[in-house]
């Protein structure tokens, strides 16, 4: 039987996750599909940044939840968030190294696909001219991170989409804390130089500025 898994000091607790790992632990499938539904959109949001390819992503995140679920006894604590986006950058990883080209589908169509609505957090209820505006944003905003290289965009998600601190971040990635903050630190430095050269994202960010 496998013992409970703890968190680490500063992994905020989820009783209800815990439950339903360690129910899938002991080969509780519905437990693990439980756990699918909670982080599904997640996954599947970095590695389509990943990859940008909506096919590919599509692919890579099943084949990472297959791949959690016959290694979920190697789970032992900490992250889980961490631990699934650790699986799920690996089969990205080997997926860009493959150079296999596929169509590619911009972020916003993504959202557009009613089986992944919830890709990013939707803000309130803004209005029809707000929403254009916030998706012109969000496509410039997309574009520039496309300008990063793969392995600073990787952390770049992890830490300012999906909000893993260092620790989970080395952790899904198995860089050296200390490597972490450098990368994240020169990818939003480039993010900050594409940002200030980009004329179309300078006045989509100015004209949201100015309806606050």
């Amino acid at each position: 039987m496998t013992s409970p898994a703890h968190p680490r000091p500063g992994v905020e607790a989820d009783p209800a996750l815990d439950d339903l790992i360690q129910r899938a632990q002991r080969g509780e499938l519905p437990a693990f599909n439980a756990i699918v539904l909670r982080h599904q959109d997640a996954v599947y949001s970095l590695v389509l940044r990943m990859l940008s390819s909506a096919e590919a992503a599509e692919d890579v995140t099943q084949e990472a939840f297959v791949s959690a679920w016959r290694h979920i006894d190697s789970f032992r604590g900490g992250s889980f968030r961490s631990w699934l986006f650790t699986i799920a950058a690996n089969r990205a990883r080997d997926e860009l190294r493959k150079g296999v080209r596929r169509p590619t589908t911009s972020l916003d169509a993504a959202r557009d696909d009613p089986d992944r609505a919830d890709l990013d957090p939707v803000d309130g209820d803004p209005s029809p001219e707000a929403q254009a505006e916030q998706g012109e944003l969000r496509t410039a905003l997309e574009a520039a991170l496309a300008e990063l290289p793969p392995d600073w965009r990787e952390v770049v998600v992890m830490s300012d989409i999906h909000g893993l601190d260092y620790a989970e971040i080395a952790q899904a990635t198995g860089l050296a804390l200390g490597t972490v903050k450098s990368r994240l630190s020169r990818a939003r430095a480039r993010l900050r130089e594409v940002i200030l050269a980009s004329t179309e994202l300078a006045e989509a960010a100015q004209r949201l500025s100015d309806r606050r």
